[in-house]
């Protein structure tokens, strides 16, 4: 029988690489969701079972996670030579030691067909050739769709997802992606990224839903459902992992993996939010900060990562390192005097997979280490079977990967018409000073500045490559935003002009040239694609020669519409006056260009809101939620809050008008609940959508408290002249905050409702 198995497990293997595009049989669906669907007990003695049959070096093997190019033939980043896997490193990574993940790199997109070829043999290896024949969890970052695969959809980035103030996007994007991802022979997704954008500076801002745990909470749930749906093992779903746990993005320098101070109650109120409403809601798996916080690695810190992930939030799913956070300890943080002595800290502290990645160092010193008896077999066990826990969950052992017949809406129009419409809500209107939106499109325009005709500013970094600036990899047939003007007008109505890179003027003199012949110009500014270290800045003022350009072009006195395509917000106060309109497009994807053009010519009513707050100046990086002390001016007064634009805000083509804001009490008692009411009108002559927010303040509280928190939005669409009651309901939770003593509390005494213009007083009673 085992023979039998054997033959046709090859023969399956041999179909799917070369089935692409025939009839496919029966789905295996069924049969895996009826093996492992729900079944935690079941999963539990499989677990146990296999657990108890493990050497200690088969254990450490599944904690170690190799990346792509340790076993792999010649310079896997050099895409002029295809990869190709190494039989003789592959088999001394899956016969010799047992390794249990490995991980894409990032180095440049490859077909689906590649993946099924690379992962067809890992897996064929994993469950043919070992003793226990555990397949491998391959884990991939999948950042705004499957960006490492072909022809994927690439959705606008977390940050432009959040400017749509509408979760279902979120979800939708999540759920496209998953499908693209187990599509590419892959079960394992590094995303999303829930840390907060409280530090404006941090090259990672686009990968996060924005600055407020609320907004950033909702949308990060909205977007593990996409991806896991009601049952992980789903042929169509990945596991989640929430990035990067906890605290990652409020570094105090602002560059990237450096010091983090803040306090335990600001750790719990603001950034273990997103995290715990997504591990209480079944996320997978977790990866791990890899700064330190108050002076303590997060890799090494056995209170976050077991004392509060593990035991405290119920966490069952296993967590991993970042890249080489291991070696970092004792390369970098100095907290480990050897590389054994950091194997030992990180483990003990609560690690349980560690992405090396070149080399079986970690391995070979984890198995001293528990024969040496500095780590015990317990923590050994407590890690590969919340490991092989993940595995069971996701069908892996039934069924490592599906058929590419499977999966016959990869890069869709349907897809692609999802990610249109995700971009097309996320667009946000800053300015129309005089209405000049949306632009007529019977006159004649200059399209100039870096990302006017660049796919790659559209999409930023994760796409394609890991900094995604390499434009021989962009997605054929995607439209930049000069091609899509030229397309709404006629291309003998456009004329572009390059005007700068990102840092250096290229022909800013012809730009304002060809700027005196044409009846407006559309200056596309933007943030060369980065992340992580690379994306460090020293300025978060947007480049002089961007600056310039614009400076330039509006001393020939014709209107200007500026474009911004940002990682994070860029200040851009000396040149905003000069514009008439001004949109925020941030990275919306792929199909963003389109989206874009369609806004600026009317075509489609923006409705998206800032998930963040732009600053005015690069030194006065104060937030929405800020203290009242913060807004005390030089002059003693309450008036230094002054930022470009505020959280929440967003214009639109209509007006709308709030009115009737209503409690259902004047007093909120014990566990009761309140709600809370608004009429909202379209008061303006086309259609629109309008985010509903719903802000409350502490009027007094024993930690200083906020001078607004956000509790609920809603985004409705109106016609013309029609208006909507909308009802949010709220109670104590919402108004509790963590005290000094790290402790979740409501106090009673006066709070505040604000909506809009509009406010109202309750009282909250014990």
């Amino acid at each position: 029988m085992k023979r039998i198995l054997t033959y046709y497990f090859t023969l399956f293997f041999l179909f799917i690489l070369c089935s692409a595009n025939q009839p496919n049989g029966e789905s295996q669906t069924n049969m895996v969701n009826a093996k492992y669907g729900s079944n935690d007990q079941e999963i539990e003695r499989k677990v146990e079972e296999l657990l108890a049959k493990m050497t200690l070096e088969e254990k450490v093997g599944q904690m170690t996670q190799l990346t792509l190019d340790a076993i792999s033939k010649g310079e896997f980043h050099d895409a002029n030579k295809p990869m190709e896997i190494d039989e003789e490193k592959l088999k001394k990574a899956i016969l010799q030691y047992h390794v249990g993940s490995i991980l894409n790199t990032g180095a440049y997109t490859l077909s689906r067909e590649k993946w099924y070829e690379i992962i067809g043999r890992i897996q064929e290896m994993a469950t043919k050739d070992t003793r226990l024949k555990i397949p491998v969890i391959y884990g991939i970052d999948a950042i705004h769709g499957a960006n490492y695969t072909v022809g994927a959809t690439l959705f606008p980035q977390e940050i432009a997802l959040a400017a749509t103030w509408d979760p279902k996007f979120a979800e939708k994007g999540g759920e496209i992606t998953a499908y693209e991802v187990r599509a590419s022979a892959i079960p394992w997704n590094f995303s999303p990224v829930l840390d907060l954008a409280r530090q404006p500076l941090w090259s990672r801002v686009f990968e996060t839903f924005g600055e407020d745990p609320y907004l950033a909470t909702q949308m990060g749930l909205a977007m593990v459902k996409g991806y896991q749906g009601e049952n992980v093992n789903h042929p169509e779903k990945v596991a989640a992992c929430l990035k990067h746990y906890v605290g990652y993005s409020y570094s105090f320098s602002g560059k990237d993996r450096t010091p983090i101070y803040m306090p335990e109650w600001m750790l719990r109120e603001y950034f273990l939010a997103p995290f715990k409403a997504a591990i209480e809601n079944g996320a997978q798996t977790v990866m791990i900060n890899s700064a330190e916080i108050n002076g303590v690695p997060v890799h090494a810190n056995k209170y976050l990562l077991t004392d509060l992930l593990k035991e405290e939030l119920k966490f069952d799913g296993f967590s991993v390192t970042d890249w080489e956070d291991i070696v970092m300890l004792h390369t970098v943080h100095k907290v480990a005097p050897t590389m054994k002595d950091a194997v030992k800290i990180g483990v003990n502290a609560g690690i349980d997979m560690s992405m090396v990645p070149y080399d079986f160092a970690f391995s070979e010193h984890l198995v001293e280490l528990v024969k040496e008896g500095q780590v015990s077999m317990s923590r050994i066990d407590d890690a590969v079977r919340r490991i092989l826990r993940v595995k069971f969950r996701l069908g892996l052992f039934e069924k490592p990967y599906y058929p590419m017949t499977d999966y016959p809406k990869f890069g869709s129009a349907e897809f692609a018409q999802a990610n249109y419409e995700a971009a097309l809500e996320s667009v946000t209107l800053l300015k129309n000073e005089g209405n000049v939106l949306p632009l007529d499109k019977s006159k004649k325009y200059l399209l100039t500045g870096v990302g006017a005709n660049s796919l790659n500013y559209l999409n930023g970094a994760w796409t394609h490559t890991w900094q995604g600036v390499d434009p021989q990899y962009n997605t054929k047939g995607k439209k930049t935003i000069l091609d899509a003007v030229k397309d709404k007008v006629g291309a003998k109505n456009v004329k572009y002009v390059e005007g700068t890179t990102y840092d250096k003027d290229v022909n800013t003199s012809e730009a304002v040239k060809a700027a005196r012949s044409v009846d407006a110009v559309i200056v596309v500014l933007g943030e060369i694609p980065s992340t992580e270290k690379v994306g460090d800045i020293e300025d978060l003022t947007m480049p002089e020669a961007q600056l310039n350009l614009v400076k330039e072009i509006a001393k020939t006195g014709k209107p200007i519409v500026l474009v911004l395509l940002e990682s994070r917000p860029r200040i851009i106060r000396t040149i905003e006056p000069l514009a008439k309109g001004i949109i925020n497009g941030y990275q919306p994807g792929d199909e963003g260009g389109r989206a874009i053009v369609e806004v600026l010519f009317g075509d489609y009513n923006p409705s998206g809101k800032l998930p963040i707050t732009y600053p005015r100046y690069p030194n006065s990086l104060v937030l929405h939620d800020h203290k009242f002390s913060e807004k005390r001016d030089k002059h003693f007064g309450l008036n230094a809050y002054n930022p470009q634009w505020d959280f929440g805000f967003g214009l639109s083509y209509t007006t709308f008008a709030y009115s009737d804001l209503k409690l259902s009490s004047n007093t909120l008692k014990g566990d009761e609940k309140l709600s809370v009411s608004v009429k909202v009108t379209n008061t303006g002559k086309i259609a629109g959508k309008e985010v509903v927010q719903l802000y409350t303040r502490d009027e007094y509280a024993s930690v200083t408290p906020n001078v607004k928190r956000l509790r609920r939005f809603q985004k409705i669409a109106l016609n013309p002249g029609e208006s909507k009651t909308v009802t949010f309901t709220i109670d104590k939770n919402d108004l509790a905050f963590v005290d000094m003593n790290n402790q979740w509390i409501t106090e009673p005494g006066a709070f505040k409702v604000m909506i809009s213009d509009l406010t109202a007083d309750f009282e909250y009673i014990e």
